[in-house]
């Protein structure tokens, strides 16, 4: 069985969407033979390149909220991380465009290190409040995550995995995914957003048995 998963570096959601896939994985009988793959998303593509942003002023204005507002926000949201074994520390990040951190998860794929990476991504955005836009931080955290360091830069500035990045999200399109995370469990079932561990486990033991 094969569970694709479409998911953005700097959405707080995802990691906790992992986290819980990763629990009812654990307790699925058929773990052993799942392949998860990970794809790129971007919530906020046209964020420029070459420069970052106040992720809470950021989203105050998108969404319009009070200072209040985004205060409560952020709690509720470090609370659900925390029931998940999460450590988020939101205050004072950055927010910019993940297309660079993207490609870096498909040279990883490519070197058997997909998981370890999107994990050190998560955690050095989440809890050390890291970059994971400038090119010498990405390539620190793809060595962290077991790459070559050299090679993770060299592919960053020739953006090597841009097209990979671009089929992606290409593809979350003819799949009419506008929001992450989203899991395709078995190319037939879709489950939106960081379900309970409880509805993933539902959705492979479905999809085993039919």
């Amino acid at each position: 069985m094969r569970v694709d998963i479409w998911s953005d570096i700097v959405c707080p959601w995802c990691y906790v969407g992992k986290r819980r896939f990763e629990t009812a994985l654990a307790a699925f009988e058929g773990r052993d033979d799942v392949e998860v793959i990970h794809h790129s998303f971007q919530l906020n593509p046209a964020a420029p390149r070459d420069r970052t942003s106040d992720r809470r002023e950021m989203l105050m204005q998108k969404y319009g909220l009070t200072s209040e507002r985004m205060d409560a926000t952020d709690a509720r949201m470090t609370q659900i991380a925390a029931d998940e074994g999460l450590d988020y520390r939101l205050d004072g990040t950055v927010t910019g465009n993940t297309r660079d951190a993207h490609q870096l998860v498909h040279l990883a794929r490519e070197r058997g290190r997909q998981d370890a990476m999107l994990e050190r991504l998560y955690r050095a955005y989440f809890t050390e409040r890291g970059s994971v836009f400038d090119l010498e931080s990405l390539a620190k955290l793809a060595q962290d995550a077991g790459l070559d360091r050299d090679e993770a830069l060299a592919a960053l500035r020739e953006g090597r995995y841009a097209p990979a990045v671009d089929d992606d999200i290409e593809m979350a399109k003819r799949l009419r995914i506008t929001g992450v995370p989203f899991f395709v469990i078995d190319g037939r079932y879709g489950v939106s957003g960081a379900q309970p561990s409880g509805t993933f486990l539902e959705a492979l033991t479905e999809a085993s048995t039919r």
